[in-house]
């Protein structure tokens, strides 16, 4: 199978995410969220008792309340998250969308869940009272949603548009921004994801028999599912006319579509294999080039097990106890779903950013065979 790149081998330029503001179960703002992903704090899963009928499970939910928003046409939880998040480096988005002008500035998120959650309620005030419910909202189920309201509190004026690919749709929003600024559509873009705690995805992940027990433990041989989570990342993204110090790039992206299941994942790994040889070589580089690995890991074991097949086929060094570090991040934030691949890039962002070099490549891979590698340097 053969993954997709968007530039030829050795042609990439890195395009520098210089600001990032990242919100998730770690934290509410990139200090609190860089300082417990350091401590490697598992505290911001916590058991939820209501949102599955007979049945406590474990989610990352964002500490503490969150901005309101006054417009009924865009208030939902995952907006809520995102108006957090600007509001926590606005100073940083405002200054960049300046430089570049309004018009030449784009927005690109990664979502699933957008305000499902908020409609499934509406849809039960329906159903108990036999009257539509006047607040509801054909926009809360409207994947763009988000991006719309994104651009509108920033006051970005290029195109906005939302990816959804399931647990790959943030990973797949920066190969896509990237595009905007190759083709000259846009000098530059605000690109990542986010996703609100949802009851009808914790239903469904759990009528698939996909939810852990208690905490989730990728790759341990008595992994037995998932926790699913909420969260936002926000990055800026513009072309880097030269490399400098201590400023963290977009190196290179692969993508590949098994189609092999609608929910399970290919035994052998191929289409993850094929995204992750796609990424390396869209970024001009080899496996030794990479020094940390941040997994898909969901802790299920279909997908650990066909993951780590295509890491040592990837990184034959694994094989001899060498090669990149690896690890899943999720027992620290949850599945983030369509926020996931962002959350984990802003994670990748803040270990490059503290060892000051490297190379990290993030997994996220997708329901229907829809996977996504992205790679991030320093």
């Amino acid at each position: 199978m053969q993954g997709y790149r968007s530039a030829a081998p050795g042609d990439a330029m890195p395009y520098a995410l210089e600001h990032l503001s990242c919100v998730c179960a770690l934290g509410r703002s990139n200090a609190e969220v860089c300082r417990n992903l350091m401590a490697r704090s598992c505290a911001g899963l916590r058991p939820l008792s209501d949102d599955i009928p007979g049945r406590t499970v474990l989610f990352g939910e964002v500490p503490g309340e969150l901005p309101a928003i006054d417009d009924p046409e865009y208030d939902m939880r995952t907006n809520r998250l995102l108006k957090l998040a600007v509001e926590n480096e606005r100073a940083a988005f405002d200054a960049f969308i300046a430089r570049h002008g309004a018009g030449r500035v784009a927005v690109v998120l990664g979502t699933s869940n957008t305000g499902i959650d908020e409609a499934q309620r509406h849809v039960d005030a329906w159903l108990d009272s036999g009257a539509a419910p006047e607040a509801m909202r054909f926009s809360e189920i409207e994947l763009g949603t988000p991006a719309e309201y994104l651009a509108r509190i920033l006051g970005v004026e290029g195109p906005a548009y939302a990816i959804s690919t399931a647990c790959s749709s943030s990973a797949k929003a920066f190969p896509a921004a990237r595009r905007l600024i190759e083709s000259g559509v846009v000098d530059a873009v605000i690109v990542g994801g986010a996703d609100g705690r949802c009851r009808f995805a914790l239903n469904g992940f759990h009528a698939l028999g996909a939810l852990s027990q208690g905490l989730c433990r990728p790759l341990a041989p008595d992994r037995d599912g998932i926790n699913l989570g909420e969260g936002v990342a926000l990055f800026t993204m513009e072309r880097a006319k030269e490399v400098r110090s201590g400023i963290v790039c977009f190196a290179g992206a692969g993508e590949s579509s098994d189609a092999y299941h609608p929910t399970a994942p290919d035994p052998e790994g191929h289409g993850a294999e094929a995204a992750m040889r796609a990424a390396l070589a869209d970024a001009g580089m080899a496996p030794g080039d990479i020094s940390y690995v941040n997994l898909h890991g969901t802790g299920t074991i279909a997908n650990d097990e066909m993951e780590m097949k295509a890491m040592e086929r990837v990184f034959p060094a694994l094989a001899e106890n060498a090669g990149p570090r690896y690890e899943s991040t999720k027992p620290l934030t949850g599945h983030c779903l369509g926020a996931a691949g962002a959350v984990e890039a802003a994670l990748c962002w803040f270990r490059l950013s503290a060892d000051g070099k490297g190379a990290a490549l993030s997994n996220s891979f997708a329901f229907g065979g829809s996977n996504a590698s992205i790679i991030l340097s320093i």
